[in-house]
């Protein structure tokens, strides 16, 4: 898995490739984070207001949305990303 983060006046967008057939498990990870339950070893989970998730062929897009005046720290970003493919590759 590789992925390029990209801080936006809102938030932050993350291009997720090269996830070969880890893409319905970060899903359900990334949906994990939706909706609230998520199980990064960061607290930046707290400051999403919303986690948009789209896919396409290349991988997958996502868009966080920070809570009024909350500001992500990319590298607890990172964090999580990195424990999130760990997880993955734990599982297989």
């Amino acid at each position: 898995m590789k992925y390029e983060i990209r801080k936006n006046e809102d938030g932050i967008d993350i291009a997720v490739a090269d996830v070969a057939n880890q893409q319905q498990g970060l899903l359900a990870a990334f949906r994990e984070c939706q909706e609230g339950r998520c199980s990064c070893p960061t607290e930046e989970y707290k400051k999403l207001d919303t986690l948009e998730i789209s896919q396409s062929e290349a991988g997958l897009a996502l868009h966080l949305k920070a809570r009024d005046g909350e500001v992500f720290d990319s590298a607890e970003i990172e964090k999580c990303l990195n424990y999130t493919a760990g997880r993955l590759r734990d599982a297989t």
